[in-house]
């Protein structure tokens, strides 16, 4: 069999397993043994089928086993096994990626694991840096790419964990590297080491370990299940009281995560462009990094040059964002990451030091100062290595220029910006956003990225996962959770939480409301309006509530129950003009022209300059008959940025006014306002012949107009 075609059988076999086809699942086993020649397992999979036969066959007799919910456990268990062993051995000799490739080079390296961690710690007690970080480099390499970890790694793994003289720093990349290997293979016994690296007495670790185990127990949410031992370990590590605080922190932060990519296109796309248009404007205005945007307080040289900017808004909402936790680093340091540091791959998870030999004082650079700055910053790990090799890559006398210019600032943004986010921020908090940020820029970033799984294209709900749900099912972690998703305009994961919490109480017309607002945003406008009415009920009162109603009657068509509704409306909040102009929309829908002119006429009489009220004004009168209004109010609409159907109608409004050539010209904007689309210029036009025909105008003129405006677009 072919790499692919090895990946793709195997892909079908744990999708059978997963649905709980296990005769499918068995049958594609056969087969896979016999493409990759891996007769060695025939054995192994005779068992299992055997086993399978001889339960079902118990079960149909009707005979009470008691073990038989535990044996059912072990078949399934045991396929998903062999499926991984038999994927693994078939692709060890030959498969180009990096994960083969590791455990190939290392298949010949004379060093085991068990070496390899006593050289750690001999190497830390001597203080020999180099030696000590080319250990840790093949510790990391070792864990990641053996597939099932022996008995004597496990022990040894587990000794170095818990010892206090390991270092911290190589027990965070036992982390990593554990967390990278389970994602490639399942190994229950490393499952087991994050659940003892969770229990260390050490933020940095515990945390990154906690973060492992929910991945991974997402990643195989449908085989936990078949391991009863993972769910007692959990059970026993969620007796600590601030692991269900941690665990929200994590699963909040990993919601935040999805609005990387947004900030950075936003970033690139509006606030950069933005800024460059101002430094060409003013002499000197230059933004040296982006340490300054952080700030709650803008520089004062930016507020008298921006005020009243929307610059200076998107700036104040990008500071928002960063003090929330959202990433907005990431885009500043996607081109920063093909130094030579970054080719190893546990460089990507390693935690800063200063003492790291690549950041040694023979550039002159001062490694503890950036440290500090990093610190101060919120910097992730991976960022703060960055960093310093890109001002490695500066002229010496711009790189001396801007080490000065850090080390006056360092002070200042260690006691304002440093101390002010510790003081928001937890350290859980703050660790759970730099590993995060870490592992966002390994998968997104990494040179071969495309060969680890994205743990950030999957959503991630670790509050959906049985297993976890006893520590996200309280009202208060629900309704956070619930708030944050809608905030950031997820709305269907914040629906699936809102849906929890109104089973725990059925009367709490704020969560009504808001159930309603997602239903609504996701298309179900049935289901909103449902929601919306049993909130007037309880709380009839509010007119943001009354307002959803009436506009959601006038989506489903039902304009005579959403003008009952608009209309009280206006008396709630008298001479609203989106209100006025909402109720005359109902009976222009419902041909009370008369009755529709009236209050598109109050809105107008109330707001002058209100386009929408000329808008409704000017096609109201079209369809009364009244075309020299209509003309009036569209060469109004005209002479205020006009958008494509104001073309298309003012042309509708001149053609029944038989002045055919100013129909034309209307038309010819109209088609240009749609980038020269003739077809999508028709289609719109095509629409409205019904009240082209009302205003007097044959269907036969009407022929004739579209194919002049054809022949002109050649």
């Amino acid at each position: 069999m072919t790499e692919k075609e090895i990946h793709n059988s195997y892909a079908r076999i744990i999708s059978s397993l997963d649905q709980g086809e296990m005769k499918n699942a068995f049958e594609m086993l056969q087969m896979f043994i016999s493409g990759t020649k891996s007769y060695h397992y025939q054995g192994k999979l005779d068992e299992l089928q055997e086993t399978y036969q001889l339960m079902l066959r118990y079960y149909v007799e009707g005979m009470n086993d008691p073990m038989q919910e535990q044996i059912y456990a072990n078949i399934c268990a045991g396929a998903y096994e062999l499926t991984d062993s038999i994927k693994h051995d078939s692709l060890h000799s030959f498969s180009s990626l990096q994960y083969y490739a590791t455990r190939r080079n290392l298949s010949v390296q004379p060093t085991d694991l068990h070496t390899c961690i006593q050289q750690i710690q001999m190497a830390a007690d001597v203080e020999d840096s180099s030696r000590y970080e080319e250990s840790v480099d093949l510790m990391f390499d070792q864990i990641w790419s053996t597939a099932i970890l022996s008995d004597n790694d496990v022990s040894d793994i587990r000794i170095a964990l818990s010892s206090n003289y390991f270092p911290l720093s190589s027990k965070c990349q036992i982390v990593s590297a554990l967390l990278l290997g389970l994602q490639v293979s399942f190994d229950r016994e490393k499952i087991f080491l994050l659940f003892d690296a969770a229990r260390i007495d050490d933020s940095e670790v515990s945390i990154r370990a906690l973060i492992a185990i929910c991945l991974v127990l997402y990643v195989y949410r449908r085989r936990t299940s078949y391991y009863p031992g993972i769910r007692q370990r959990l059970e026993t590590l969620g007796e600590s009281p601030d692991f269900q605080r941690i665990m929200t922190t994590i699963m909040m932060r990993f919601i935040l995560s999805r609005e990387t990519e947004k900030v950075s296109h936003k970033l690139q796309e509006e606030i950069l462009p933005e800024m460059l248009k101002l430094t060409s404007q003013k002499k000197g205005f230059f933004i040296a990094d982006l340490s300054e945007l952080m700030d709650d307080e803008m520089n004062p040289e930016w507020k008298d040059f921006l005020s009243n900017s929307s610059l200076a808004r998107k700036i104040e909402e990008y500071s928002e964002l960063h003090e929330e936790g959202v990433d907005i680093m990431h885009s500043t340091f996607i081109h920063l990451k093909n130094f030579h540091f970054f080719r190893k791959l546990s460089n990507w998870f390693l935690p800063f030091s200063s003492n790291h030999t690549e950041l040694s004082d023979k550039h002159g650079i001062d490694a503890a100062t950036l440290e500090m700055v990093m610190q101060a910053s919120s910097m992730c790990n991976s960022d703060m290595y960055s960093m310093y090799f890109s001002l490695f890559q500066l002229p010496e006398s711009q790189r001396n220029a801007m080490l000065n210019q850090l080390s006056g600032q360092l002070g200042e943004m260690k006691e304002q910006q440093g101390a002010e986010l510790k003081s928001k921020k937890s350290r859980a908090e703050i660790i759970t956003g730099s590993y995060i940020q870490d592992l966002y820029r390994f998968y997104k970033l990494h040179p071969r990225h495309p060969e680890f799984d994205d743990i950030f294209n999957q959503s991630l709900e670790f509050h959906l996962l049985p297993i976890l749900k006893p520590w996200f099912s309280d009202t208060e972690t629900l309704f956070h959770i619930a708030e944050l998703y809608l905030r950031k305009g997820y709305y269907e994961a914040a629906l699936t939480v809102y849906n929890e919490l109104i089973t725990k109480d059925m009367t709490d017309c704020v969560l009504l409301q808001k159930r309603g607002y997602c239903k609504q945003m996701t298309g179900d406008i049935n289901g909103a309006l449902e929601d919306y009415l049993r909130s007037e009920m309880i709380n009839p009162d509010s007119k943001w509530v009354i307002r959803k109603i009436a506009g959601c009657y006038r989506t489903l068509k039902q304009s005579a129950k959403s003008l009952e509704y608009y209309l009280h409306l206006d008396k709630l909040s008298p001479d609203n003009t989106s209100i006025l102009i909402n109720i005359g929309h109902c009976y222009l829908e419902l041909k009370q022209h008369d009755e529709a002119l009236k209050y598109y006429f109050k809105a107008d009489y109330l707001s002058p300059n209100n386009q929408k009220a000329w808008r409704a004004i000017a096609w109201c009168s079209f369809l009364t008959g009244k075309y020299g209004q209509a003309q009036n109010y569209y060469a109004k609409i005209i002479e205020n940025q006009p958008y494509t159907h104001d073309y298309l109608n003012a042309g509708h409004t001149a053609y029944a006014l038989r002045d055919i050539k100013k129909a034309l010209e209307y038309y010819a904007e109209a088609i240009l306002c749609e980038s020269g689309d003739f077809d999508k210029f028709a289609d719109l036009f095509t629409r409205d012949i019904p009240e082209l025909t009302v205003a007097g105008i044959h269907p036969t003129e009407i022929s004739l107009i579209l194919d002049w405006l054809r022949y002109q677009k050649n």
